[in-house]
């Protein structure tokens, strides 16, 4: 069996391939061009440029790689970017996976795994969410990656393509030897955080609001270290070729941390303050996501490693280092 990784140059992509690698797997990674010139990943050269706007490309592609599988990556994830540019959102998350899904019914693809995101859920009125909750984007990016579940859910539906979809809450820290981690704009706080902790960015912590209904008046969310994501898809696969029936899943710890949390597992990891200041709300920001991980820890038997904020956090630091040390070579 041939697994398929689109969007492996990227965040979650490039440790997805570090994981496949670690269980013996066999793959072959897929991205754009644009996205290779950004890639952590040291055999770029082995990446192949996908045709993700042709669907007979790119299953010429998967038919010639043999691939029967695919892990599917490709796409945008910046919240308020996607307020700002919603039409790429929809271009690359809506339209790619109209474009995977198609590739993959030509190929003859058995078995689909879907990263999406906890953005689709919006605000719920319950906490922690399930996957029964109802899909209530507020922001473009929530809405494309809703859109990419339905197209993957309506095909498997009346085909033969198995399909896990993988809703995972806030990406963080990176892979504990530094072989893989975030490069680019900040997804996410902790991101920031690290950044401002090894000073590549040298500016006070922005808080967006703290007057939200939450403990501490900051937003609160499931931060998922993303070795630990890239596990998950890992045990979605294999529950697929055991003959699991298509499911959607979270991937969270099952509890929040907020800003004020963050910052505060930061200066124990670092041994002193980060200056902070509190800033306006952002556009497309819930208060609460917590997810309720009950299902993939009984469907997938999947349980994290990596449970532990001042370790994400330390590991996020430490790749900042890597990245700081490595740009002064």
């Amino acid at each position: 069996m041939v697994i398929a990784v689109t969007g492996a140059a990227g965040y979650p992509g490039s440790h997805m391939l570090l994981s496949l690698a670690e269980a013996g797997e066999a793959y072959v990674p897929f991205d754009t061009a644009r996205m290779l010139q950004r890639t952590t990943l040291g055999d770029r050269q082995h990446i192949i440029v996908d045709p993700l706007e042709d669907p007979e490309a790119l299953a010429a592609k998967f038919t010639s790689n043999e691939v029967n599988e695919v892990i599917h990556f490709a796409g945008g994830g910046f919240v308020p970017l996607s307020i700002d540019d919603p039409l790429t959102y929809y271009r690359d998350n809506t339209l790619t996976a109209y474009t995977l899904v198609s590739a993959c019914m030509r190929a003859g693809v058995k078995r689909l795994v879907l990263s999406s995101t906890a953005s689709v859920y919006g605000v719920p009125d319950r906490m922690p969410i399930n996957e029964a909750a109802p899909l209530s984007p507020i922001s473009p990016f929530g809405a494309s990656m809703a859109m990419a579940e339905r197209i993957a859910g309506d095909v498997a539906a009346v085909s033969n393509l198995d399909l896990v979809v993988l809703r995972y809450f806030n990406l963080a820290g990176a892979d504990p030897a530094c072989r893989a981690g975030e490069r680019g704009r900040p997804r996410h706080l902790i991101k920031v955080v690290a950044q401002i902790a090894v000073g590549t960015r040298k500016e006070k912590l922005q808080i967006y609001g703290d007057d939200y209904s939450t403990p501490d008046g900051t937003c609160v969310r499931d931060y998922v270290h993303v070795s630990d994501m890239a596990d998950a898809h890992l045990a979605a696969l294999k529950y697929l070729r055991n003959g699991g029936e298509t499911v959607t899943l979270n991937v969270g710890y099952g509890y929040g941390a907020s800003v004020l949390d963050v910052v505060a597992a930061a200066e124990r990891v670092l041994g002193h303050k980060i200056e902070t200041e509190v800033a306006n709300r952002r556009a497309g920001d819930p208060p609460l996501l917590i997810a309720d991980n009950a299902e993939i820890r009984t469907v997938l038997d999947w349980a994290p490693r990596f449970d532990d904020l001042d370790y994400i956090v330390r590991s996020a630091i430490d790749w900042e280092q890597h990245c700081k040390d490595e740009s002064v070579q």
